[in-house]
């Protein structure tokens, strides 16, 4: 596999104006040491990322200049060029970047001097009249109040031009979205550009430190009056249906934020706002601003979608936290969650349910934050079970199964803030016999374990109570979840949540006890269930349970493994012994407690969770155990236990010589598998093994002459690893030998495929470059026998010869597999028909060449 080689980085050249050109020119010195002299330099590169090194060394050669420079020209002019410059490029070109990050470490004797360009040089563009380029005057607003203390300067000194331009900007852009209907292309650019326009209003209001002090909040105030100007705009947008509802969300969060900046005393704010969602503002109480600004909110017939606008930037543009909003803010949280629930029974369009449901789930993350430092009386309200959350987990039954993955994750967030919320109520009480925590799981666990959404919510309570408050009320709890696993739809579910079950119930077990006994309850809760669909489960079950929930129990339990080996030998000693002490020993067609061995050993070793293969046959199973797994007449026991030897989380891992000895036994006997699914397995196997034998052999040649060069007197290594090699060439003979011998005249179709496979795969694994190991077909091939029209065998055969005949060349590790003359057998082509005769000929002389 080729290295990827690495993207380079594009960057668009800056450029300039022919007249700050020429400022440039005049001002550069002969010997081009200035700062005129090296942003001319810089300007007349056309590449991007070598004017990135010449901006970088703008502010080192301004640190050297004294404080007398302040009054030189050049400097003068070159501060203007670079305002300029800075404006001329696009928001996303690094160029902006690197020289806003320059500009910041800027000497404090010249800050004066670059903000008085940077404000001249933004008010020109301030004063653009093309509706096209209004984006771009847009951008730099924004790029000046992102992280750059000379744009934000030149901002706050153009403060009333800025919010006059965007009031203007949104205007014309709005008017201009109409008057191109049924250009989409336009209209998705103009669109944009309003969003952005809204979006970035809101930062200006938040970044401004003039907005900070209450100067400006006079109604004969220049910005007082574009701030109501713009109010009237975004106020506009939330009521207009025909915008996008990415506009029209965003400028219900702008209304809000606005409400919030110019209303004054603050404590007034929560007021107004519930009284805007209630429709319930007084006119003769209330500001003339917001009147004049928002009179069309304070109608009854607002609709259902800008009332949940308003919703969201209620919770999102107020600061709920560490007990800031007040009384009256404790009131504006709930009468929010009455109009949220009012909303949820009215709105039916897919798109707004998606927001409801965020609102809502967004809310409740309010609600946590009011309860950390709120009153009595709101705990009161908000305590599992006053109406408010009654309410909520109404929702979350009702919309826990929604066909929109988005939806059905809200739903999860407001299940386990809604738990939180009442640990909040109730805190520094014992929530194990809490009413409302029992009544809650009560209640979930008599529902169906089809209904996906138990699955969540018992993980939730599991997070926040603990498996034990569960298991304390049913403790056939892991048995009914792998019970369901059969299905492969709520497969996913329920693995998820018994892996939060069991790591909950081990850190609670673990903290209960200093001593080791816990583990024997913990294996029995989780373990035992396991073993027993092992045995005992359908297919389906075991297959899921295998697949799904046994790596995720080993990965987080390993020494587990020792457990279920001890119980499944037990349970095959107890059935040999026609003992039933044991339930799971499975009946003469299911897989029984060797097949469950089998696979736990397997899953173990394919994840890494067995040390070494040798530890494992001599410790965990024995040898005679590996060969009644090998010829077992349950077929999937049969690949579970060659899977155990072919498969390793090390692709370099050795083979060991009783896994050799295992594989030539199993070959024996399994290549006349009738299912061709099988067949298929267990050539897939194999060719895993051989890859392990290829990638370890390379391994071992090169350990073989690292020894030989630098360690000579180390003889035990080199004699460990020639040993190795020789078992590997040994090996792969015999396989080989085992695979032509099994081609003999009148062997099965099945016998032929597997052998045919096998020696196919054996081929191209170890088809690698020059000096590796590899294995090179003999210059004798052979041919089988065919019957019938089985010529896809025949294809096969011809497909192993042609990669016989691409190995030419020998390396220091090479076996050669020599067939035998007896499998060499010709015949009457002719009687097998055209079909037949279309390949023979090619086999022979691509044989032969």
């Amino acid at each position: 596999m080729g290295i990827k080689k690495k993207k380079e980085m594009q960057v668009a050249a800056l450029t300039i104006c022919h007249q700050d050109l020429e400022t440039l020119k005049s001002f550069a010195d002969v010997e081009g040491k200035n700062l005129a002299s090296l942003l001319l330099h810089c300007v007349q590169l056309t590449d991007g990322v070598s004017q990135i090194h010449y901006v970088k060394q703008i502010v080192p050669l301004l640190e050297k200049v004294d404080k007398n420079g302040v009054c030189d020209p050049t400097i003068q002019s070159c501060l203007d060029v670079l305002a300029g410059i800075y404006l001329s490029l696009s928001l996303k070109n690094p160029l902006k970047k690197v020289l806003s990050s320059s500009l910041n470490s800027l000497p404090e004797f010249f800050l004066t001097a670059a903000i008085h360009s940077f404000t001249s040089r933004l008010q020109e563009e301030l004063n653009t009249t093309d509706l096209y380029s209004y984006r771009k005057v847009i951008d730099n607003i924004s790029s000046c109040m992102e992280n750059f203390n000379l744009g934000r300067a030149s901002v706050n000194n153009l403060l009333k031009n800025v919010l006059h331009f965007l009031q203007k900007s949104l205007i014309e852009i709005l008017e201009e979205n109409r008057k191109c209907a049924g250009n989409h292309i336009i209209q998705t650019q103009l669109m944009n550009d309003l969003l952005v326009g809204i979006r970035v209003s809101m930062v200006l209001v938040q970044k401004v430190q003039d907005f900070q002090e209450d100067l400006w909040k006079t109604s004969s105030s220049p910005i007082w009056q574009n701030m109501c100007g713009l109010l009237s705009i975004f106020t506009k947008f939330l009521i207009d249906d025909d915008l996008l509802q990415t506009i029209r969300s965003t400028s219900g969060l702008a209304v809000i934020l606005f409400i919030k900046t110019m209303l004054h005393p603050s404590e007034k704010i929560p007021h107004l706002i519930s009284s805007l969602l209630l429709h319930s503002v007084d006119c003769t109480s209330t500001p003339e601003w917001f009147m004049s600004s928002c009179r069309s909110l304070c109608c009854a017939d607002v609709s259902e979608s800008a009332v949940l606008f308003l919703c969201q930037g209620t919770l999102a543009m107020l600061d709920w936290q560490n007990g800031s909003v007040g009384p009256n803010g404790e009131a504006l949280l709930l009468d929010t969650a009455h109009v949220l629930f009012t909303l949820s029974s009215q709105i039916k369009e897919p798109t707004l349910e998606m927001f409801l449901s965020r609102i809502l789930a967004s809310w409740t993350n309010s609600a946590i934050q009011v309860l950390e430092s709120s009153s009595p009386s709101l705990r009161d309200s908000l305590n599992g079970n006053s109406s408010i959350v009654g309410r909520l987990l109404e929702y979350v039954y009702t919309h826990w199964e929604h066909p929109l993955d988005a939806l059905r994750h809200q739903t999860k967030i407001m299940f386990r803030n809604l738990l939180q919320m009442h640990q909040l109520t109730v805190e520094g009480a014992d929530l194990v016999p809490d009413l409302f925590f029992v009544e809650l799981t009560e209640s979930l666990l008599r529902l169906e374990w089809h209904i996906k959404g138990k699955y969540t919510c018992l993980g939730c309570l599991v997070e926040c109570v603990g498996i034990e408050h569960i298991l304390a009320i049913d403790k056939t709890i892991p048995s009914q979840i792998l019970e369901v696993m059969g299905d492969q739809s709520l497969v996913p579910y329920a693995s998820d949540l018994l892996e939060t079950m069991f790591k909950n119930h081990k850190s609670h077990l673990k903290s209960q006890t200093a001593e080791s006994t816990w583990i024997d309850q913990w294996h029995e809760t989780w373990v035992s269930p396991l073993l027993f669909i092992l045995c005992e489960g359908n297919l389906d079950q075991k297959s899921y349970v295998i697949d799904y929930y046994l790596p995720k129990l080993l990965s987080y339990s390993p020494e587990s493994l020792q457990y279920m080996v001890k119980i499944l030998q037990t349970s095959i000693d107890a059935k040999t012994g026609q003992e039933q002490s044991f339930p799971s020993l499975g009946s003469c067609n299911s897989r029984g407690a060797l097949g469950a061995l089998m696979a736990c050993l397997r899953i173990a070793r394919a994840h890494g969770h067995l040390q070494s293969a040798a530890d494992t046959w001599e410790n965990l199973v024995s040898g005679a155990r590996i060969k009644q797994g090998l010829v077992h007449h349950h077929c999937q026991v049969r690949i579970d236990t060659l899977g155990l030897l072919c498969e390793s989380n090390r692709s370099t891992e050795v083979v060991s010589v009783e896994e050799m000895q295992w594989i030539q036994f199993f070959i024996t006997y399994n290549l006349n598998s009738q299912s061709p699914g099988v067949r298929q397995q267990i050539c897939s196997l194999l060719k895993k093994l051989f890859c392990r034998i290829q990638e370890s052999s390379q391994v071992l040649y090169k350990l073989e002459q690292s020894k030989s060069k630098h360690e000579p007197q180390n003889e035990l290594t080199k004699q460990h690893t020639s040993v190795s090699l020789q078992q590997y060439k040994n090996f792969m003979s015999s396989i080989c030998n085992s695979l032509f011998e099994a081609l003999f005249p009148g062997s099965s179709y099945s016998t032929r495929f597997s052998a045919l496979t096998i020696l196919g795969s054996v081929a191209e694994v170890f088809h690698v470059p020059e000096g590796k190991c590899l294995i090179m077909f003999g210059e004798r091939i052979f041919f089988i026998c065919l019957i019938r029209s089985f010529s896809f065998v025949l294809l096969v055969h011809n497909e192993i010869a042609s990669k016989g005949q691409k190995r030419k060349k020998r390396s220091p590790f090479s076996l050669i597999i020599i067939c035998q003359p007896q499998t060499i057998i010709f015949m009457d082509y002719t009687y097998y028909g055209k079909s037949f005769s279309s390949y023979f000929p090619n086999l022979f002389f691509a044989v032969l060449r």
